[in-house]
């Protein structure tokens, strides 16, 4: 057994992320909502698909790393 496995590795860093990723937007979105409504469907537009890619990172990760050793 060489340890954490590359699962739990990217739930724990997957989870942890959201979360921050989570409070970032937040944050960010009460300076947002005073902007015109544009620039705000813009934001939350973004915001809302954003975490795809370290995601799919994550996930290429694992799975890339199931089947090496």
């Amino acid at each position: 057994m060489q340890g954490m496995s590359r699962t739990l590795i990217a739930s724990l860093a997957g989870i942890g992320g959201f979360i921050a990723y989570v409070v970032v937007v937040l944050l960010l979105a009460d300076h947002v909502r005073n902007l015109h409504w544009t620039l705000e469907f813009l934001f939350f537009a973004a915001a809302g698909m954003l975490w795809v890619w370290p995601a799919k990172w994550l996930i290429t990760w694992v799975v890339r790393g199931d089947g090496a050793a």
